[in-house]
């Protein structure tokens, strides 16, 4: 039986996994550290709230001493990261807490596994969940693989950069057990509503304009969320210290392609002319720095631990689609900030 800290598991990545992993692993224990900031809702985790083998503790992974002191009373075999400010947009506009979160909270939390499990390393492990944006933009041809060369364009990817080298040197350095895994874009149910997907999902539902950067001619791997989450307990569970594995969705699509299928999925579950929906759509001007492809060679992962994606797009999408139009009390209580207010109620003083 093994402890695991999950890092940001109030997040759309970290609850989706906690929702995966704890009714079906009951001889672990997952602890749920996580701030509790905007892009957190504890109403994603409502399944297993009660779950004997799950606790959340509110913390804040840049603060030093309440990770020693989560680590005192918690004494964790594995940490699993995904705690990470991720939007690109808001890096751009505010790149601060981009540095704080996901450079000083991965540095923290690495000093706490260092001193903590004392150089005692048997059967522990520092899962660090990363992205495909660490490996900057592609042209027309290729993909990135475990050895493309890190030329981040964002503060939010550059940030993503620094905590990947700082995972690789404390396990070169020190000798810290660390896995590290870079995946593309993911999708799916409880995304908090400012990402492309569900953003023009709610807003071809509610008739608003569909926002398209640039000509919408950006091209991105798409990975469905539970197909991420089975692939790093796949990880964890399997693969080699010391090791990257690229996860990806074999989903290649440019934007501009994938806001004409959720139109169309919108018009088909709803029964509206996809001729209407498909009118809102409205280019903007393109983020700074927007890089134009990613790709992912997934090879590695599949090779060597035989993991591969269950949902094509069509699938996954339409499954997101589904989850939107039946979470109506989730999306208002995200849109309203009423589950802050919740989480405030209940969780300020912790």
């Amino acid at each position: 039986m093994a402890v695991h800290l999950v890092t940001g598991g109030a997040g759309f990545i970290g609850a989706n996994f906690l929702n995966l992993v704890v009714p079906r692993h009951p001889e672990h224990t997952f602890i749920n550290v996580d701030k509790l900031t905007y892009a957190a809702n504890l109403q994603s985790l409502a399944a297993i709230a009660d779950a004997p083998n799950y606790a959340l503790e509110r913390v804040d992974v840049a603060d030093a001493d309440a990770v020693d002191a989560l680590f005192e009373t918690r004494q964790p075999d594995r940490v699993v990261h995904f705690a990470a400010e991720s939007h690109v947009d808001r890096s751009i506009l505010g790149p601060r807490e981009f540095v704080r979160t996901n450079i000083e909270g991965t540095f923290v939390l690495l000093e706490a596994c260092r001193r903590h499990w004392r150089g005692a390393f048997d059967s522990k492990l520092f899962h660090h969940v990363s992205t495909d944006e660490v490996y900057g933009s592609l042209g027309a041809e290729g993909s990135f693989t475990e050895e493309t060369r890190y030329d981040p364009s964002s503060p939010y990817s550059a940030s993503k950069a620094a905590s990947d080298h700082l995972v690789r040197a404390w396990g070169r350095t020190y000798g810290l057990p660390y896995k590290l895994t870079n995946c593309s874009n993911n999708y799916g149910p409880l995304q908090f509503p400012e990402k492309l997907i569900p953003v023009v999902i709610l807003n071809a539902l509610e008739q608003k304009p569909l926002p398209i950067y640039g000509k919408g001619e950006n091209v991105r791997d798409w990975l469905y969320v539970t197909d991420h989450c089975e692939a790093i307990w796949k990880v964890i569970e399997e693969g080699a210290v010391g090791e990257t594995y690229n996860i990806g969705g074999h989903n290649e699509l440019m934007n501009i392609d994938v806001v004409d299928r959720i139109c169309h999925l919108v018009a088909e579950e709803t029964g509206v002319d996809v001729e209407e929906v498909l009118a809102r759509k409205v280019f903007v001007t393109d983020r700074p720095g927007h890089d134009l492809r990613y790709a992912i060679d997934a090879s590695k992962i599949e090779r060597e631990l035989g993991w591969a994606p269950t949902e094509t797009f069509e699938t996954g999408l339409r499954k997101t689609v589904q989850w939107y139009l039946a979470n109506d009390a989730w999306i208002r209580s995200v849109r309203t900030g009423a589950y802050r207010e919740w989480i405030e109620t209940n969780y300020g003083d912790r």
